[in-house]
């Protein structure tokens, strides 16, 4: 909740103003407009601790400066006061250290990458971040490969040295100060030392029937021994059999940030195990629950079944993981051509990649200049599926990050089905970046809005019927009959079928059409035209592959009035004039 006081009339009209903005913060805060030190005085009983005083922040009243005055990273008032400027056009003063030096907040790093954080007392906390903002020499070892500790690795300050193993970090230098990224316990390093706990392990847990609730305990200081922290589990897994156990349940409230899935005897049935039991075959239907349901989740075995016991109550578990130490192959859609068109999170990935496979034929190849040194950057164009997913494989089994570039969105189009089979087929990790396609492009290009209010709003994204079939439902003539806005893929070829069956279908000969060559690429060219003229079109100006098709009277379409911005409509950010 945030909490806002002024102390005048001007101040009372920035407050005005405020609650007309959607202003968020994490926990309690205080918005106080006034002079600074009538503000101290005011909070001077809130003062506490970092941990759980409220954010505070002061804007002068003129609306000039906005100050984060109590509880800066954890309480969230440095990033309310940034947005609270934004609101006024206002000048945010940031006095933390380390955000003017552009350094890591190493006390709210946990919560901004969704990871577990290891408990230090006020003290020893504070001596790691003076450590840090004060650039002392600082190792940070890495062993995990989720996007959080991937972009740590990228941005490094020149303070810090990267390692992947403790036995790295022992041997790379004199250190002042150690960051840990692992689900892996450590020894005392001698040294300040702060560990971030990701959420990569899949805890698979089986136990006989009816077993204390208090066993939990006992098994999460089993994982402890092993050489893995509790604070790592993102996942508890189990049999359908045993979701109601009490065991199961003390093991969410131990755990209130890891996800519970719970499988059914014949899903886990079809994964074999290391260690398969003949007896839990019989109970269960499946040749062990432990193991099963942590592989059910995803990832490698990285701890066997362990079998445990406690006044002859048992229990088994065992840890999977997902992202340590291993390959990664991320999809990244490049977006329609312009380079500065791809997203963050893709640039990012071609930036840190070990390979990047791109789409040669559709992909400029500018996007991979974003390539680091010492990255294999290799066109797929001449490669055939099964050559593509051999080179993919061998870096991705040395733990590498590949990245499979392909033009626009790779879903739309993209040929990544026929990957995914492959990377599920090999149980490898991967995700999709999504990427700006061609038929947004398109629209912005013609500075075109594609649904027009009472008019069109539905856009169809298709292709004319070439070398591959089309579904007999999707044929163009059936999806003409509906009149939106349609944008067709690789067609151009087959242009004079494309422009008889729009006129089969219902669209008017003088239907506005435009012919995208390139999209945002350097050579783009773009033609205006109407349906009765599209084939010829294409072919006077040698439009190939590249080129979309935009059909529909949206093209170039000025009247129609949303409801959205009607001074007489209400909804929920404002009220209607009558």
């Amino acid at each position: 909740m945030i909490q806002i006081e002024y102390v005048n009339e001007a101040g009372k009209k920035i407050a005005d103003r405020l609650k007309r903005t959607e202003l968020a913060c994490e926990g309690d805060a205080i918005v106080f407009i006034g002079a600074l030190g009538i503000c101290v005085r005011k909070i001077e009983t809130l003062i506490h601790d970092k941990h759980t005083d409220p954010a505070v922040v002061c804007i002068d009243s003129m609306g000039k400066y906005v100050i984060p005055v109590l509880s800066g990273h954890v309480g969230g008032a440095n990033a309310l006061a940034r947005e609270i400027a934004h609101a006024l056009g206002a000048q945010p003063i940031i006095t933390t250290q380390s955000d003017n030096a552009g350094l890591w907040a190493l006390d709210t790093l946990a919560r901004e990458m969704g990871w577990g954080c290891q408990y230090l007392p006020g003290d020893a906390m504070n001596k790691c971040i003076a450590s840090f903002v004060n650039e002392e020499p600082t190792a940070l070892l890495i062993e995990t490969t989720d996007e959080g500790a991937r972009r740590m690795e990228q941005e490094c300050p020149k303070h810090v040295t990267v390692v992947h193993s403790y036995e790295e970090f022992q041997q790379a230098g004199t250190f002042r100060l150690l960051l840990i990224i692992s689900p892996k316990n450590y020894p005392s390093a001698g040294i300040p030392t702060l560990q971030y706990y990701p959420r990569c392990l899949h805890l698979g847990v089986g136990c006989q029937k009816d077993v204390p609730a208090g066993i939990a305990d006992r098994l999460l200081e089993a994982v402890g021994e092993v050489g893995y922290s509790p604070e790592s589990i993102g996942t508890i897994a189990t049999i359908q059999l045993k979701k109601d156990e009490a065991m199961i349940g003390r093991l969410q409230e131990l755990l209130p940030w890891a996800k519970l899935r719970i499988y059914s005897a014949e899903e886990l049935a079809g994964i074999d195990v290391p260690n398969p039991s003949h007896k839990v075959k019989e109970v269960t239907g499946c040749s062990g629950v432990a193991e099963a349901s942590a592989l059910a989740c995803g990832g490698r075995l990285v701890v066997e079944k362990q079998k445990g016991e406690v006044d002859g109550n048992h229990y088994t578990f065992a840890i999977a993981t997902e992202g340590v130490e291993e390959g990664h192959i991320e999809i990244v859609g490049a977006g329609p051509g312009d380079p500065e068109l791809v997203s963050v999170r893709g640039k990012r990935y071609l930036e840190h990649a070990d390979l990047i496979l791109y789409a040669g034929s559709l992909v400029p190849k500018e996007l991979t200049h974003y390539a680091k040194p010492g990255c294999v950057v290799r066109s797929s164009a001449d490669l055939a599926l099964e050559e593509q997913f051999a080179l993919m494989k061998e870096y991705y089994d040395q733990g590498k990050l590949v990245v499979r570039l392909h033009t626009g969105d790779p879903c739309i189009y993209g040929a990544i089905q026929e990957q995914m089979n492959f990377f599920d087929h090999y149980h490898m990790r991967y995700h999709i970046t999504p990427g700006i396609s061609s038929f947004l492009a398109a629209a912005a290009e013609l500075r075109s809005q594609f649904t027009i209010p009472e008019r069109c709003q539905t856009i169809i994204l298709t292709r004319g019927e070439g070398r591959t079939p089309m579904p007999p439902k999707e044929q163009l003539h059936m999806l003409a009959t509906h009149q939106s806005t349609m944008c067709i893929f690789l067609s151009a070829s087959i242009a004079e079928k494309v422009q008889e069956e729009l006129l089969e279908g219902g669209y008017a000969p003088e239907t506005p059409i435009a012919a995208c060559y390139k999209l945002t690429w350097k050579d783009q060219r773009i033609y205006r035209g109407q349906l009765k003229d599209l084939a010829k079109i294409i072919a006077d100006n040698h439009l190939t592959l590249t080129t979309m098709i935009v059909v529909g009277d949206a093209i170039d379409n000025r009247e129609g009035l949303s409801k959205l911005y009607d001074k007489h409509f209400t909804h929920l950010f404002r009220e209607g004039k009558s």
